[in-house]
């Protein structure tokens, strides 16, 4: 099955793509990850990526449609995929459709993670991070022992720039304007199945899974 996951910062998506990756044994992926390894391996889209990012310009959609659709060919992809954070734009999402359809392939299924706005500015200002590890808490959903302190290495624990309350009410802002079209376009595709995105792990897991079975992907 190849899956879209759709959904403001904050809903989720991240969380539930690993999740469902290891349940269905297929790849998670991440546009930021595919981009910045397409750089690293000096691939000619990540040559051409590259020289957009070091100009301090956005990367072409051509060029990101591109490189997620090597990413989408490769072998571990054979059995379907969960792609996460793209596409962003209607733009990319009719550009991605075209590119997949000389492939002849296609995406199965969009899911769109619904949740109330409240909800995410709490789940987003209340993340911390390892300044040493990187590991992830929440003050509320996932706190530290100790105030402050990573529990798995000791490091300081900070609040980044992305979730201080003003950016990320901006951030949920640009993705409603950008996201809207993108949402009609996938429904009526007919492929666009809306999900609580405010429910927990193990119940939005729950309710994924019954979406999957009805629509017969698995």
């Amino acid at each position: 099955m190849n899956i879209v996951l759709l959904g403001p910062p904050g809903a989720g998506k991240g969380t539930q793509g690993v999740v469902l990756s290891k349940n269905y044994r297929i790849p998670h992926i991440s546009t930021g990850d595919i981009l910045r390894e397409a750089v690293k391996r000096g691939t000619p889209l990540g040559k051409k990526a590259k020289a957009f990012m070091d100009s301090g310009e956005l990367v072409p959609d051509e060029v990101v449609v591109g490189i997620v659709v090597d990413a989408l060919s490769q072998d571990g992809t054979k059995e379907g995929y969960i792609l996460d954070g793209f596409p962003r734009t209607l733009k990319q999402a009719e550009e991605l459709d075209a590119a997949l359809k000389r492939k002849a392939s296609g995406i199965d299924m969009v899911l769109y993670f619904e949740i109330p706005e409240e909800i995410a500015i709490e789940r987003l200002t209340g993340r911390r991070v390892c300044r040493k590890c990187g590991a992830n808490f929440h003050i509320k959903n996932i706190p530290p022992k100790k105030e402050g302190i990573c529990d798995k290495c000791g490091g300081e624990l900070f609040q980044r720039p992305d979730d201080k309350l003003e950016t990320v009410k901006n951030r949920l802002k640009i993705y409603e304007i950008q996201t809207r079209p993108l949402i009609e376009y996938y429904m009526n595709k007919n492929i666009l199945k809306k999900v609580s995105g405010a429910l927990d792990v193990k119940d939005l897991f729950k309710e994924l899974c019954q979406v999957f079975s009805e629509a017969k992907l698995v």
